[in-house]
């Protein structure tokens, strides 16, 4: 595939007078009425778009200014592909309206791609890159100061030019295929998402309260796909996260002032704890959660879910509630406890620090709360005697 198949990106509305890097995130999903993607296709269509992206140096934008796609990140599941790209590029809308037509440029060249469609595409408004996004835009159409009121003009504006709207079919299809993952989440029934067969007036339907459930399962497999990836991405910079220039899925959302402390290790700790999370909220055997990391991955686990719903239009306001109601019955009751993690005696965040003891801050994560709870062995064990073979 050759640089100059791919056509230009629209003239964008900012300035052109900077180059800033921007994280655009772009979600690709399958036709229409094809069957769930299995573990070796989620692998095949991986192999697909990356070959088609690492053909690619850069893209002409506007103005014949040189868009350069210097990373790029792709995480698969059943139902299409999230791709994260990481790009150089005069202004945020350049960003966002080039990447749109590489991606879809990609899947048409791809015989077997050819029929998938784009749902999303947008840049992530990361601290680090928003205000050099401002201080690039100059000139009398300059997009507002907000970065957060300009991403969203931008997007009204994009939507009403290129919005692809689901078929109906696919999005019933995908409504189904969620609602029926619902009884796998044994560990909760659905009167823990508010529904209750009894009381009509309970505030949240059974079909919401079987969205809400069966997206937490469906989201399972992208938690544990994308923190693979953070492992490995940590693994080969051999640096902590507030040195790794690799882009993280997750464990940069973490409480930054730790960041020292999220090793390689902390991260494989962090990705057994996930599987031991995930494994047992599809049992009928769970207690409660077992500790603050656990905190932390159910609450990546509903941010998750909500994409897989947001994709297909099914994230409701009925949804939205049904999760409220979740998280009120299931992380309330340890909520304390993140917040004496993350915060020191006067309330305030603190930095990373270490227990006379001889263990840090993160160390205390996989701490169980109570007797009750199980913490899987390899997340349990104090660091300190495997972190130089990690």
């Amino acid at each position: 595939m050759e640089e100059n198949e791919f056509p230009r990106a629209e003239q964008g509305r900012s300035g052109t007078m900077g180059r800033v890097t921007y994280v655009v995130s772009v979600d690709t999903r399958l036709p229409a009425g094809a069957a769930e993607l299995d573990a070796l296709q989620r692998e095949g269509v991986i192999f697909l778009l990356r070959k088609g992206l690492d053909a690619i140096e850069a893209v002409e934008g506007p103005d014949d200014v040189e868009i350069e796609i210097f990373d790029s990140i792709l995480a698969a599941h059943p139902g299409g592909v999230l791709l994260k790209l990481f790009v150089d590029a005069p202004a945020l809308e350049v960003a966002e309206d080039a990447m749109r037509e590489v991606v879809g440029e990609v899947l048409e060249q791809s015989e077997l791609l050819s029929e998938w469609q784009i749902t999303k595409c947008e840049v992530e408004l990361h601290p680090e890159f928003a205000q050099q996004s401002l201080d690039a835009a100059d000139g009398p159409d300059a997009p507002p100061a907000d970065p957060v009121v300009r991403a969203a003009q931008h997007a009204e504006a994009r939507a009403e030019a290129t919005a692809v709207r689901l078929p109906d079919e696919e999005v019933e299809a995908m409504c189904a295929t969620v609602r029926a993952m619902a009884p796998r989440l044994t560990a909760f029934g659905l009167d823990s998402f508010g529904w209750c067969e009894d009381d009509e007036e309970s505030g949240v339907d059974r079909e919401h309260a079987e969205l809400a459930a069966g997206a937490l399962v469906y989201a399972i497999d992208l938690l544990v796909d994308q923190l693979f990836h953070d492992v490995q991405t940590l693994s080969e910079a051999k640096k902590s996260v507030d040195e790794c220039d690799g882009l993280l899925w997750y464990l940069d959302d973490l409480p930054e002032q730790f960041a020292a402390q999220y090793t390689v290790l902390f991260a494989r700790r962090f990705l057994v704890t996930a599987v031991s999370l995930t494994a047992r909220l599809t049992r009928d055997d769970f207690v409660q959660l077992g500790c603050v990391a656990e905190q932390f991955l159910l609450n990546f686990l509903l941010r998750e879910a909500g994409v897989v719903l947001d994709g297909y239009g099914l994230l409701s306001d009925g949804v939205a509630s049904a999760w409220e109601v979740f998280a009120d019955e299931v992380l309330d009751e340890v909520e304390y406890e993140l917040r004496y993690e993350t915060a020191g005696d006067d309330g305030e965040e603190t930095g990373a620090t270490t227990s006379e003891g001889g263990s840090s801050d993160v160390d205390r994560w996989f701490t169980p709360f109570d007797e009750r709870c199980f913490i899987h062995p390899y997340a349990a064990d104090e660091a300190g005697g495997r972190e130089s073979s990690a």
